[in-house]
């Protein structure tokens, strides 16, 4: 059983640790915000150009499923996060609070859904669909639930204009690449892995830049070890939470154990590919580094927690599929 970082991981922390030491300073700064920008404009092209229209239309009629997993998305997640900040348990920077609350807000990720709920044996249409709306829709309720929930001092000008910086820069490009899909789309399929290598560097960057900035405004002054204990605690005890209500709501709901699975898996997730590019654009420089941190954390212990949850789901069902065949083998014979 596989319970140990991916190497994308090992990579965000290597560039975590390249930033500490050599951050970008001078004429690299603007270089890389460019870059950065670039990048990010790339990375929401992608997305919009391997996202299948037919697969979206076969899982599209599941709206229960669909609406419980946006309300677990954008409801549930924010309403414990806000409780937790006001609960504030541990004197640790209210910025890694805010940090929470920000990782609360953002929509699901799609790919690595998809990818547990297929392995788990859960219903993968409604997966694709689910996933893809909750990442769509984040553009633009994301910024709206950080605008009504979050204080953040110094932000980038006021909630419309982040809007439109965010349509600009995340919804133009991802609506580019889904338009060229008829064009580009068999090539994008054939080179899945090269495209997945493209998005990683996209999101390096980003936190490349980010934590150049936060290390000369001095992160690690106010980050020791025992707040990295902390977010990582949290991480476990918010993404626990948050599986035992889906599970459980999904039992009470009358739901299939596809469905249920596709429940779990979707509505548990937090989006790095989303996070880290909008918090780019709505939080100022010097914040983006410490808001990030409990996303980037999360996102590790999401990916370990959901590995062992889907191998179990996977036992369950083969071993339920044996029984189903042995059963069948006496009766015939």
């Amino acid at each position: 059983m596989r319970f140990m970082p991916d190497r994308f991981t090992l990579t965000l922390i290597a560039t975590v640790l390249l930033a500490t030491f050599f951050p970008a300073k001078g004429v690299f700064v603007p270089f890389f915000n460019n870059l950065t920008i670039i990048a990010i404009g790339l990375l929401f092209f992608m997305h919009g150009a391997k996202l299948s229209r037919e697969a979206i239309f076969a899982g599209s009629n599941n709206w229960r499923l669909h609406l419980w997993v946006m309300f677990s998305t954008f409801i549930l997640f924010p309403t414990l996060g806000l409780l937790f900040q006001w609960w504030h348990p541990v004197d640790v920077s209210p910025q890694i609070y805010s940090g929470f609350v920000y990782l609360c807000i953002l929509p699901a990720t799609v790919q690595s859904a998809i990818a547990f709920t297929s392995l788990a044996g859960g219903n993968v249409a409604a997966a694709v669909c689910s996933a893809s709306a909750s990442s769509l829709l984040g553009i633009f309720v994301s910024p709206l639930l950080v605008s009504l929930l979050m204080n953040v001092q110094g932000s980038t000008g006021d909630s419309l204009q982040q809007v439109l910086h965010i349509v600009l820069q995340l919804l133009v490009p991802f609506v580019a690449g889904h338009l060229l899909r008829p064009l580009i789309g068999g090539f994008v399929d054939r080179h899945r892995k090269m495209i997945g290598k493209t998005d990683q560097t996209s999101i390096l960057l980003v936190v490349y830049s980010a934590f150049s900035e936060a290390v000369t405004q001095g992160i690690w002054h106010h980050v020791g070890l025992g707040s990295l204990l902390f977010i990582v605690a949290v991480s476990l005890i918010l993404l626990t939470f948050i599986l035992v209500i889906n599970t459980y709501m999904a039992r009470w709901m009358g739901f299939s154990k596809p469905d249920e699975i596709t429940i779990v898996f979707c509505g548990s997730k937090k989006s790095l590919a989303n996070g880290i590019p909008m918090a780019n654009i709505l939080f100022p420089v010097s914040a983006i580094g410490m808001m990030v941190l409990p996303l980037m954390i999360f996102h590790q212990v999401q990916l370990m927690t959901c590995a062992v949850l889907a191998k179990r789901y996977k036992s369950k069902q083969d071993a339920k599929m044996a029984e189903l065949e042995k059963n069948l083998a006496a009766k015939n014979s």
